[in-house]
Formats: structure tokens, C-alpha cells, sequence
């Protein structure tokens, strides 16, 4: 396979989509974009549909021949049938559909939050030119503005609490990773979860069994490299828009 995969720094959707083509064994021509600048929406990049309107927000582009994709759980499916190394979901129906499952909870719940807590951090300068989304040029202008709430930030926080809780029950019969082996499930929860130690200290406070996967985790080849492909000092606390809030609690 080849293709070309637009990314920003390894934190977020894009580490997913790294982590995930190099446990693959996939060459891809790596093309480094600022997508906190809004680089994404650039005349130089394939714009379909399913770019446009991505619901990730500011994600990864994978291009393959003259199709463009997007949207990082995806993506790594993509590649992992794509790719000639070990599996990166399982193999056994049910456990698939737990891994599938775990996934829609990070992308729904813990992705908006780490991204609205992200950005209110560290909030973009301006609104990019281009946006075709309506709904991401508005969490574009939300996220220049400092415009969260504080009971969404709270909620936000909340939510980062509730996932690292999750990842310790579910690793509290030992097992060494979120869904049998190691799978796309470990790499969705770590993207997100990783620069939320800082803003959200309380989370980790009491969660050694997270903070040995996650050790776990940064010793893995596919993590380190990239992780390496990082061009500032501390790439976890880089954000732009991401998913949109759930407005339904």
C-alpha cells in the first residue's frame, strides 16, 4: 500500500493513525501539517465530503490513490487490514465488537473533553480560512474565544475522571491491555488521555494500574516513533477543535 497521511503532532487523532501505521508496518509518505493553525483546510489538500464534515474535527487525512479519508478509529481499521503486521483488533467476534465499542465511548465521551480542555488551556489564535463545516468553524470560534463554560469544563473534567476509573476496572483482573491483546483501543484511550495528566491531575492521582499501561504503552516501538515525529518540545499539550461536546450529558 501506499499513501500519503497528513498529520499533526502525535497527540490526539493523528498519534492514533501514526501509532497505528507503524505497528503495521505500513509506508506511508508522512506529510507534518500545523493542524492547530488550520492547516487542514488548505487548497493543497483532497477536501470530499467525508473530509469536510468529519466529526472528529481537526484529524489525520489519509490519502490513498485519489480518495481521501478521515477520522482516526477508521483510519487505524483501515490500515490494520491494510498492513502486514500483527492484528490491532481481535480476531474473535465479541472481542472485536468490545474493542469497537470501547472506541465509540472515547470518541463520543473522553475525545470532546480532552479537546475542550485542551483548547481552553491553550486556546488557537484565529479561525482558519476554508472551513466547510459549519458546526467546526463554530468550535473553531468557541475555541478562539475562550467561550466553554465552566460547567462544561467541569463536566469535561469529570468525564476525564470517568475514563481513567474505566481503564483501571477494566485492567483490574490483570490483563496487560484494554482488550485482549494490544489493539486500537489502547491507542484511541492513550491519544486522548495523555495531556490530560497536567490539566486534570485528580484523574490520575490514584490509578496505578493506568499509569502501568500507559508505561507499557510509551515502551512500544510503533509508540516511540510516533512520538519522535514530534517538532515541539511537549506535543501532548498541542490541540485544535475536536469533536463536539455531547449535548445530551
Amino acid at each position: 500500500m501506499t499513501g500519503i497521511l497528513y498529520h499533526g503532532q502525535p497527540n490526539g487523532p493523528s498519534f492514533t493513525v501514526l501509532a497505528a501505521a507503524f505497528e503495521k508496518g505500513v509506508d506511508l509518505d508522512l506529510h507534518p501539517i500545523d493542524l492547530r493553525a488550520g492547516e487542514r483546510h488548505s487548497t493543497a489538500l483532497p477536501h470530499p465530503l467525508e473530509v469536510d464534515q468529519s466529526i472528529e474535527g481537526e484529524g489525520p487525512v489519509l490519502v490513498v490513490g485519489d480518495v481521501a479519508m478521515t477520522d482516526s478509529v477508521f483510519l487505524a481499521c483501515y490500515l490494520d487490514e491494510a498492513g502486514d503486521g500483527p492484528p490491532i483488533r481481535p480476531i474473535d467476534p465479541y472481542a472485536r465488537w468490545q474493542m469497537m465499542a470501547w472506541c465509540r465511548y472515547v470518541i463520543e465521551r473522553v475525545a470532546p473533553a480532552a479537546a475542550a480542555l485542551g483548547n481552553a488551556a491553550a486556546p488557537p489564535h484565529a479561525v482558519p480560512v476554508g472551513i466547510a463545516s459549519a458546526d467546526l468553524a463554530e468550535r473553531w470560534q468557541d475555541a478562539v474565544e475562550g467561550r466553554a463554560s465552566d460547567t462544561q469544563l467541569a463536566d469535561s473534567r469529570a468525564k476525564i475522571v470517568q475514563a481513567v476509573e474505566k481503564i483501571e476496572a477494566q485492567l483490574a483482573d490483570g490483563r496487560d491491555w484494554l482488550i485482549g491483546d494490544f489493539s486500537i483501543a489502547d491507542l484511541e484511550s492513550f491519544a486522548w488521555l495523555a495531556g490530560m495528566r497536567p490539566l486534570v491531575p485528580e484523574a490520575f492521582a490514584s490509578a496505578p494500574l493506568t499509569d502501568a499501561w500507559e508505561m507499557r504503552l510509551r515502551a512500544r516501538a510503533s509508540v516511540r516513533q510516533a512520538r519522535d515525529l514530534a517538532t515541539v518540545p511537549n506535543p501532548e499539550a498541542i490541540w485544535a477543535p475536536g469533536p463536539e461536546i455531547n449535548r445530551w450529558g
